[in-house]
């Protein structure tokens, strides 16, 4: 089964680089200076579950890319989707799978237009990893998993083959016949932490502590559920008892990877995150009035950035 990851990040990095390390047919699509970086020095990874480097591992640039893949695992951010796209369409055949790891749904549909929904799967990952100075790929806790299926539930057979080639990466990949509701579980989750890190500007246990601020984060989760409940995929019990434990752990110095880009000055996905989900809430006539706060903070950082 040949492989096409779309990026050497950290996320692509990572997955990627486990699956080349067991022997998969992997091929990192990159931009220039990556390219030229995994030449010199592999594709370097630190991690709780096992340090490797992978001695220039097969990578192409768009520019070069002509044969097609079995699967496209995509795992860009989402205001990079369009570039993304341009990149790896001709390794989509009518055969090809494509498994997207971005947050939220809007996703889907700008990949249902352009390649027809029969080729895109549902797919979502959990884990801390990012680029060091030295451009390695440092995971930052053990936790890890990949979870991919139909959207339909089904349990097809390009699943299976799929699942087994992912299995040898020993990442915790699993096959869900439910991945639309784990992809909802997970936004409604994400956007409950970015909202209220990011609009409140620091830490769940600095908002915690101040008056006003445990009702503050639960009044987004509750807004953020209720949206997802409207769109037919309510959050399970087991779920919700889970996020609201995470959101209302005193002391915790948990934040949103949103708002650790608002203080360095990045780009955020403040559209694909918050400003969709703001939006489906008025479809369905859910009120979102924290949600539009947090959506109206989010499009006047991106205004002052430029």
């Amino acid at each position: 089964m040949r492989i096409l990851v779309v990026g050497a990040g950290a996320i692509g990095g990572y997955f990627g680089g486990r699956l080349l390390q067991a022997g998969g047919d992997v091929t990192f699509l990159v931009r220039p200076r990556r390219a030229s970086e995994l030449a010199s020095a592999g594709l370097v990874i630190k991690s709780p579950n096992g340090d490797v480097t992978l001695k220039n591992p097969p990578a192409v640039q768009a520019d070069k890319l002509a044969e097609k893949f079995d699967v496209v695992l995509l795992s860009c951010k989402a205001f990079d989707l369009e570039d993304a796209i341009k990149s790896f369409a001709p390794a989509v055949g009518p055969q090809t799978s494509i498994i997207p790891l971005l947050n939220g749904m809007l996703h889907l549909d700008v990949l249902d237009n352009k390649f027809g929904s029969e080729r895109v799967l549902g797919g979502l990952c959990a884990i801390a990893v990012t680029l060091n100075d030295k451009r390695e790929v440092v995971q930052l806790q053990p936790m890890q998993s990949l979870t991919f299926g139909e959207r339909d539930g089904k349990m097809s057979d390009r699943v299976r083959a799929i699942a087994k080639v992912f299995a040898s990466g020993n990442f915790g990949s699993v096959a869900s016949e439910v991945i639309i509701q784990e992809m909802w579980e997970k936004w409604v989750f994400l956007a409950s932490l970015a909202a209220s890190t990011s609009l409140m500007r620091t830490s769940i246990g600095n908002i915690l502590a101040v008056p006003g601020g445990r009702d503050f984060i639960l009044g987004m989760l509750d807004e953020c559920t209720a949206v997802a409940t409207a769109a037919g995929s309510a959050p399970r019990a087991p779920f919700l008892e889970r996020a609201r434990g995470m959101l209302t752990t005193e002391g915790s110095q948990m934040t949103a990877s949103m708002f650790r880009d608002i203080k360095v000055g990045a780009p955020v996905e403040a559209d694909h995150v918050i400003g969709d989900l703001t939006a489906r809430g008025d479809a369905a006539k859910v009120p979102v009035p924290k949600l539009r706060i947090a959506y109206t903070h989010l499009k006047a950082y991106e205004k002052q950035r430029g």
